[in-house]
This record gives C-alpha cells, structure tokens and sequence, in this order.
C-alpha cells in the first residue's frame, strides 16, 4: 500500500487529468478502426483509472462515469 500526500490543488490537477483520460477512451472505444485487442487493453485501464478517479472526485461525478462503465464499456 502506497500513501500519497497531496493539497487541494494537486487534486483537482490528477482529477482533471483522470477526467480527461476517461472521456478520452470511452471516445475511442467508439472508433471502428480500433482492433478488439486494443480496446480490450483500453476498457481494462478505464477501469484502473476509474478507481483512481473515485479516490479525488465527488459521488456525483462517480456515478457518471460508473453509469458509462456499465452501459457503454459492456457493449465492446
């Protein structure tokens, strides 16, 4: 188990960069030119990123993201 110390700011800094990430590959996961393998690769670090995203944002912003991972990420 690691321990990060970090101040408001940083947080809002790792939350918009996990945010941006997030959306960045449920975009991708749309493209058909896209290997399966890739997205399968792609959907696996959604989800590390997600249990990131759930440590610096607020539920609300969770429960958004958690209603994509099981609709959207389901269908590829």
């Amino acid at each position: 188990m690691l321990a990060l110390l970090i101040n408001e700011e940083e947080k809002r800094e790792i939350y918009y960069l996990l945010k941006r990430e997030m959306d960045e590959i449920l975009f991708d996961l749309g493209d058909t030119r896209i290997a399966e393998a890739v997205k399968c690769s792609m959907k696996a670090k959604y989800e590390r990123l997600f249990e990131l995203f759930k440590r610096v944002a607020p539920e609300g912003e969770c429960m958004q993201y958690l209603a994509y991972q099981k609709t959207f990420l389901k269908k590829f």
